[in-house]
């Protein structure tokens, strides 16, 4: 098994039945191996610095009923929140000063969210942060949309494909969304320019090792630039709400061999991850993460984003935390690297 580990290392991919093999077989001593491996991988592209993105959620409405997310547009329960133009440039204005150089504009698919007035954004937030890196976070939007966003200054999209196989995907999702749409826009997001980030959940029900396998094979040919991997966890008000959360031990696992087939790429130690274990940030970390996003949000909205129970917005998952985020990275080794952060494959 850790033959397998090393030749990942080396050519950057495996054949399918392998990777299978390491998800179903692999033991603790195979997987601290992996982190061990992906460690030294990211150390040697990064050195010991840990890019922080300032998260911004900027509204909780969405179109989308998908069976697993507490924003889900058949969430009654949920109180939903929108920011204005000048909470999000505020949000972004504090974290320029305590030394954030990416922000990441994330929210529902909000229909309220027109393509101009997010253009509009983009390019108020290029125009008064110009050494920053913008990052949006919105959904499966039309080529013209991310072409006009791109235009307007965006640098990276975020878009996790989900499940790299359709009947997994069928099994999370309502009949009207397709993954063969969410495919495409990620290859028009990367047609486009963005520096383009996929991944996926971690335990979602009904998912089986060869579903995991998929995801692994299908990130190995598109190889986006980021990648995130957190476990799944329940939303009470979801159709999913009595499904278990995702394995700890498996999330970490995926997340080395990511990182040993994609050494360059930008990986996060996922909120998942931080909320379902309290040293779970870390442990991300060890096991080939480089980047964290404490939250930007303003503080009376945090926990109104609930796509999942039992969310961490405080703490070393704030940007009023980042003492206390660079106290524990320190306790392990790291530190807060403030820069853009860009993905170079020549690192």
């Amino acid at each position: 098994m850790k033959a397998l580990i090393d030749k990942l290392r080396r050519d950057g991919r495996l054949r399918p039945a392998e990777y299978l093999r390491l998800i179903e077989l692999a033991d603790p001593s195979v997987s601290e191996y992996a982190a061990r491996t992906a460690r030294a991988v990211a150390r040697e592209r990064f050195g010991g610095g840990v890019f922080i993105r300032g998260l911004v959620e900027i509204t909780s409405f969405c179109r989308n009923d998908c069976l697993y997310c507490g924003l889900r547009r058949s969430n009654t329960a949920l109180v939903r929140y929108r920011l204005g133009e000048e909470q999000i440039a505020a949000a972004c204005r504090a974290g320029h000063a305590a030394g954030f150089r990416t922000f990441v504009l994330q929210g529902g698919e909000d229909p309220a969210l027109e393509d101009g007035r997010v253009e509009r954004l983009v390019r108020r937030l290029r125009a008064e942060f110009p050494d920053s890196a913008l990052t949006l976070s919105l959904g499966e939007r039309s080529r013209d949309a991310y072409r006009r966003w791109r235009e307007a200054g965006a640098d990276r999209y975020l878009l996790r494909h989900e499940a790299a196989d359709a009947a997994c995907y069928a099994r999370l999702h309502p009949a009207d969304m397709s993954q063969q749409r969410r495919m495409a826009c990620l290859s028009t997001l990367r047609e486009l320019g963005y520096q383009t980030g996929a991944g996926m959940m971690v335990g979602a029900p009904g998912q089986t090792a060869d579903d995991l396998a998929a995801d692994l094979r299908f990130l190995e040919r598109f190889r986006p630039e980021m990648v995130g991997i957190g476990p799944y966890l329940p939303q009470r008000q979801t159709p999913l709400a009595d499904s278990p959360p995702g394995s700890a031990d498996r999330t970490l696992l995926l997340l080395s061999l990511v990182r040993l087939m994609l050494p360059d790429a930008l990986i996060p130690a996922t909120t998942a991850l931080a909320s379902l274990l309290a040293d779970g940030r870390e442990r991300g970390i060890l096991a080939g993460a480089n980047v964290v996003m404490p939250n930007l949000s303003p503080p009376d909205v945090r926990e109104q984003y609930a796509i999942y129970d039992h969310k961490l917005a405080s703490g070393a998952e704030a940007a009023d935390g980042l003492r206390e985020l660079a106290g524990r990275l320190d306790a392990i080794g790291y530190r807060i690297d403030y820069a853009r952060g860009d993905f170079r494959a020549d690192l």
